[in-house]
This record gives structure tokens, sequence and C-alpha cells, in this order.
């Protein structure tokens, strides 16, 4: 049972990261105490953390030894921000879990049974679901007792009709939980239900929302509910993202495997770790170093990664019949406005035109006036959905 003026802290770990929150409960909803992020684990630990007035409450680095691992991150958190949880009552902890797998396609109370479900999902998303279930198990031992919350990626899309939720296989392996999931859904909930906050009729429509960040994605809204997504089984599919591959052909894997003879780890680290815009630059997976750089390596790597954003727009605004909005969100997506220039160039054909200098200003909307598709930027928020999401729970329960 939550109370108003109880607080809820929300982890979402990711591979070298952990983002957290801490809101209260009020009648109006869940409202932001504290947010920041731990980035750089294991390699260069940064610590920043603000309050609701976005004053700085915590601004520390590390070595990378002294947080070597998402176990020290989280206790470092918790030393960090503990004036701000001081005095407050937890009464429960919301996680982003990236793969809920076919049946788990809501939030869901964390006990030993659902712990087991969620680490057998763990090769379908290797770089995130480990450390997901590690921010479970040690809130669980910080805090015994409080009620945990797993919120995952892959529920939104489950309203996926089942043209676009399988694969031209034989039945039986859809049955068998091979299908196509879709991810971000967190991200991509939260921005719907903004959009329609915003303008009814609009959150009424046709949507394309790119998520584009260290990892991309992008989805296709109707009606505030998921119709397509480029990601699949797992969060490798689609467009190409920091270091991983985004689509490649089936061919090219058997291939690796049995005419190069790649083994399954070296394949995996390839295509997890070493692809994407690292490993077509030879860089870097940072847009903003690969834009300053004078090596062609990481131009064309740039321009591979709005081709092929570019592309998936189109498809998705096939797959709904037309777009109403595009919608520009996550780290790339806020931020590299050049970038987004790039991705929308051509697309006059769909109504969408950029006007540059509100694209330089990263403007709310970067379209023109007038424009048939309006062009939005838009900050997600996954944090606050999950919180949104341990309420509407709790109060259920």
């Amino acid at each position: 049972m939550i109370r108003t003026g109880d607080a809820i802290l929300v982890l979402n770990a990711g591979s070298s990261s952990i983002k957290f929150g801490l809101f209260e409960a009020t009648a109006a909803g869940p409202e932001t105490r504290l947010d920041g992020q731990m980035e750089g684990i294991g390699a260069t630990p940064h610590l920043i953390a603000h309050d609701a007035a976005r004053r700085v409450l915590a601004d520390r680095r590390w070595s990378g030894p002294d947080v070597a691992d998402h176990a020290a991150a989280l206790a470092a958190i918790l030393e960090g921000t503990g004036q701000a949880l001081a005095g407050r009552r937890i009464a429960a902890i919301g996680h982003r879990v990236v793969h809920g797998g076919p049946d788990l396609a809501a939030p869901v109370l964390v006990d030993a049974a659902v712990l087991a479900r969620l680490r057998a999902l763990v090769p379908l998303a290797p770089l995130h679901q480990p450390h997901n279930l590690a921010g479970i198990e040690a809130m669980a031992a910080r805090f015994p007792g409080v009620p945990q919350l797993a919120c995952f990626d892959t529920a939104f899309h489950r309203s996926h009709p089942w043209e676009a939720d399988t694969y031209a296989l034989p039945p039986e392996f859809h049955a068998r939980g091979i299908r196509r999931y879709g991810f971000h859904g967190l991200s991509y909930e939260y921005i719907s239900r903004r959009i329609a906050a915003e303008d009814a009729a609009l959150g009424a429509g046709r949507l394309v929302v790119a998520h584009l960040g260290n990892g991309s994605s992008l989805c296709a809204v109707r009606g505030g509910r998921s119709l397509d997504s480029s990601m699949g089984f797992t969060a490798l599919d689609g467009v190409p993202m920091g270091t991983r591959c985004g689509q490649i052909d089936p061919g090219v894997l058997l291939h690796l495997l049995e005419a190069e003879g790649m083994g399954t780890a070296a394949l995996t680290r390839l295509l997890y770790n070493d692809a994407g815009l690292k490993g077509m630059s030879g860089l870097s997976q940072d847009v903003r170093e690969l834009e300053a750089s004078a090596r062609p390596e990481a131009a064309r790597a740039l321009s591979h990664f709005a081709w092929r954003v570019r592309r998936e727009i189109g498809a998705l605004a096939a797959t709904l019949g037309g777009i109403d909005a595009l919608v520009f969100t996550a780290g790339i997506g806020e931020n590299a406005a050049a970038l987004r220039g790039r991705i929308c160039e051509g697309l006059d054909f769909l109504g969408i035109r950029l006007d540059p200098g509100r694209n330089a200003a990263d403007a709310a909307e970067i379209s023109v006036a007038g424009a048939p598709v309006r062009v939005l930027v838009r900050r997600t928020d996954e944090e606050r959905m999950i919180a949104e999401h341990i309420l509407a729970t709790l109060a259920r329960a």
C-alpha cells in the first residue's frame, strides 16, 4: 500500500550505466524529487544527480576499479544520494527490465518465480537483462520486504498484430516464443502518453517515434498503441546502434559460422559490442565524437545510420497508412540536430519538412510551419513511466 508522501525508487540499469529516480506519491501522480545517472561503470564512473529544480545534489567521479560493477555502482548511488533519501519511507522500487518474453505483458511484482522466468530470458538480452536482475537482487538485500515491480520494455509491443509479430517460419516456432518482441517500450509508452496529453487529436493519430541513442529503434504508434517496431526477437534487430549491428542478412551469420569458422562467442561479441557506429567508424559510438572527426570512416558511419533510420521511417509510415507526426527522442534524437537533419533529407514525399533554425535550436517542434507532418523533439522519461506503473499496479493490489 502506497500512501501520499511515500517515496518510490526507480532503477534503469543499462550495460554500463544506471539511471535512477526518486519520486513522491501524490494525489496527482508521481512527483520527481531527484533523478540522475551513474555512467561509465567499470571504466570512468561518474555520478550526477539533480533535485526537482535541477540543482546538482551529487557530482562525483571515480577510477574504474572503485566502481567496477553494477553492485558497486548501486552502493555509490545510495551513498551519494543518501541525504535526499533520509527520512523518507521507500514504499516501492521499480525496475526497467528489457525482456518480458511472450507472457509478461504488464508490470509484475517480483518474487522468486518471476526472477527465475526473467533469468531464462538473459540470452535474448545479454547486454541488459543480467544488470536489470542484479539491480533487483541488490535492492532486495538493501531494502528487504519493500515491494519491487518489474516493468518490461517488450510489454508495450504486445499489441502488435500477428503479421508484425511473427517470422516466416512454421507456426510451432512462434508458439515456442520465437517472435518479434520489440523493445524501448517504456520510452514509447511515455512519449505516446505525453503527446496525447498535449494534443488529444494527435495522440489518437499516427506517430512514428524514433528512439535514437546508444540503443536505437523506431516504433509505429496508432491511437496510443504500438502497431510495429524496428526491433524483433532481440535488441539486435532494426537500425544500427552504438555498438550493435542492427538488421543483417542471416546468411551473413551462417557464412561467418560455417565458412569462416567464427565461434558463437566471437560472433556474439561482434554483433553486440563491435558493430554499429563503433565498428563502422573504428573510432567510437559517440555521435559527438564522430561528427567532430575528420576520418572518412566516421562520416560514412553517420551516413549509413541516417540512411537506415530514414528507410525505417518510410517503412513504418507505410504500416500506418500515413503519418501525422514524427517524434525524435533519446540521447541522439533529442540532441543531435545535424543528424536529425540528415535523417529527414528526402522525406518531403511524406510531408516531412524541417525548419533548419528550429532544428538547430533543438526546438520542441522542428518542422516548418504548416507542414503536413509535424516533426517533434521530446525528452523521454522511462523512470517516470515506471513510477506511474507502480502507483497504478499497487493501487489494484
